[in-house]
């Protein structure tokens, strides 16, 4: 059986977060952080006990020190990052709010180590992995990442493991909004779980409500669609079944930024652990609430002994 329960990958960025509310140009102090969709994931599901493989690169720097430093002490297996002489780590500004608005973000991510990841980092080790976590924000970095997310998603699949992907929508990533629609919908009928939000959904396969948006998925080969409703739960369709999940209320939002990445933790978590597609959404939530009420993109993703307050509030 293989040692990696779950392969993730993607661009981890160092993250310099504001510790005043404010103009970006008017803060003085930023406290060094990490940030990224994709090891937002691969931490949450670490913290739950599986044994994660990130593949990555980062700069011969020291901010490429302290990614994988930090992605390290979070239990993940970073033996397949490699370090990129030639290009540096990606950074980012955060913003901080103290109202739960949505915080100001300025990256410095383009020409990253990260953008030049490609399919030659495969290694058939990594392919025997029970499961890969796949975003859209890799294929929007660079024509070689792209190209390394259709072959790990098809390898993958075609060796009987099951993928998830998660759309992540970046706008301003891709060249245009047509190129980004037809690569992303491609690369989601390759996942067995499809997970959009709302508005990723509409914009994506030209549908507004969340059942026919998850149709378009199903009818292209996609086993099961959870679509993220925000402060509404979430609808999840298969073949066999559907319904709407409440969202777990929440007193007060600090910072909504990785919210969506508990959701993924929460689903994948849940299906490798073999509940039903509705338990999963449930966890989904769960997560994705308490991500909402901490300051930070992960900080808030809870531990594998957490989980039986899920139960207790279910």
């Amino acid at each position: 059986m293989s040692e990696i329960d779950i392969l993730s990958f993607g661009e981890t960025m160092a993250m310099f977060v504001a510790e005043q509310t404010g103009d970006l140009a008017h803060v003085g102090q930023f406290q060094k952080r990490i940030a990224g969709a994709d090891s937002n994931v691969a931490i949450g599901l670490s913290r739950l006990g599986f044994n994660v493989a990130w593949l990555s690169r980062v700069g011969d720097d020291s901010l490429g020190r302290f990614v994988v430093q930090s992605l390290e002490r979070e239990g993940l297996d970073c033996q397949h990052v490699a370090v990129d002489p030639a290009h540096p780590t990606g950074f980012q500004l955060k913003s901080r709010e103290e109202t739960g608005d949505d915080p100001t973000v300025e990256y410095f991510r383009r020409g990253s180590a990260a953008s030049h990841l490609s399919s030659a980092m495969i290694t058939p080790g990594l392919l025997q992995a029970r499961h890969l976590h796949a975003t859209g924000i890799v294929p929007a970095l660079s024509d070689t990442s792209a190209e390394l997310s259709r072959q790990l998603m098809t390898q993958m699949r075609a060796a009987g493991r099951s993928v998830s992907f998660d759309p992540n929508l970046r706008p301003s990533l891709w060249p245009s909004e047509q190129k980004m629609i037809r690569e992303i919908n491609a690369l989601a009928c390759l996942a067995h779980w499809v997970l959009p939000g709302l508005s990723e959904g509409r914009l994506l396969t030209g549908f507004e409500d969340p059942e026919d948006i998850a149709a378009f998925y199903l009818d292209q080969g996609v086993e099961a669609v959870a679509i993220k409703l925000g402060p509404h739960g979430a609808y999840y369709r298969s073949h066999l079944d559907q319904g709407f999940i409440a969202a777990v209320p929440v007193a007060k939002v600090v910072d909504t930024v990785g919210a969506g990445d508990g959701f993924a933790v929460g689903m994948i978590s849940a299906l490798l652990e073999n509940l039903s597609f509705a338990q999963a959404v449930q966890r989904a939530n769960w997560i994705g609430s308490r991500a909402v009420q901490s300051r930070g993109d992960m900080e808030g993703l809870p531990l594998r002994a957490d989980l039986p307050a899920l139960q207790k509030a279910g």
